[in-house]
């Protein structure tokens, strides 16, 4: 609509006479109408939650030397006291507060494991946690790549669960995920391999 007006007021800009003419003052005042709020598509806020998660991810990424999230970082077995150091930590930082922190270890299945997500896991440690497994075989192209997607995964998010592993990009490599390339005795090795991962984010 505004597009049509400016295209007829050009039209109009010729018929403008042009001597000089005494400027024109006006004085209106602004009228506000009831506010009224408008969801943009794609534009949604995240919920408090998600920024606690944000923040928190900026706040120990800043302090990954912190001996409790070196460990978490390198794969090693964390202790009751690694935990507290660490809910110890994000309380008293200011990124959330207790009921944040309830959630988070809830819907992580532990705090561990929650700041494991966000700080990743090492590369290295992931090459080592899977060295295991590799020791010994003879793997073919596909069969390397596939065990580098799950380094990739553990880089990144620091554990994974194995159903991931029947899921992109795992079966872009391989349709069947696991089960395509490798012995259902393999299979089990892998697993068992995410699983001492997750394990060592656990306070025994």
């Amino acid at each position: 609509m505004l597009e049509a007006v400016r295209k007829r007021l050009r039209a109009l800009v010729k018929l403008i006479d042009k001597q000089k003419r005494r400027p024109i003052y006006t004085d209106f005042e602004d009228q506000m109408g009831s506010e009224a709020a408008v969801d943009l598509p794609g534009f949604a806020a995240p919920d408090s939650f998600e920024r606690f998660r944000a923040k928190a991810r900026a706040f120990l990424r800043a302090h990954e030397n912190h001996i409790a999230i070196h460990k978490l970082r390198m794969n090693k077995a964390l202790t009751a006291a690694d935990l507290a150091e660490l809910e110890r930590m994000l309380a008293e930082s200011g990124v959330g507060g207790i009921r944040e922190i309830d959630r988070a270890k809830e819907e992580s299945r532990g705090l561990g494991l929650f700041v494991r997500s966000l700080v990743g896991l090492d590369r290295e440690a992931a090459k080592e946690a899977l060295a295991g497994f590799l020791s010994g075989k003879t793997l073919g192209a596909n069969q390397i790549e596939f065990v580098n997607l799950i380094v990739d995964h553990l880089t990144e998010h620091g554990v994974m669960d194995a159903a991931l592993l029947y899921e992109s990009p795992f079966t872009d490599l391989t349709p069947r995920g696991p089960d395509g390339i490798f012995t259902s005795s393999q299979v089990d090795e892998l697993v068992a391999v995410l699983e001492q991962v997750k394990a060592a984010a656990i306070a025994a």
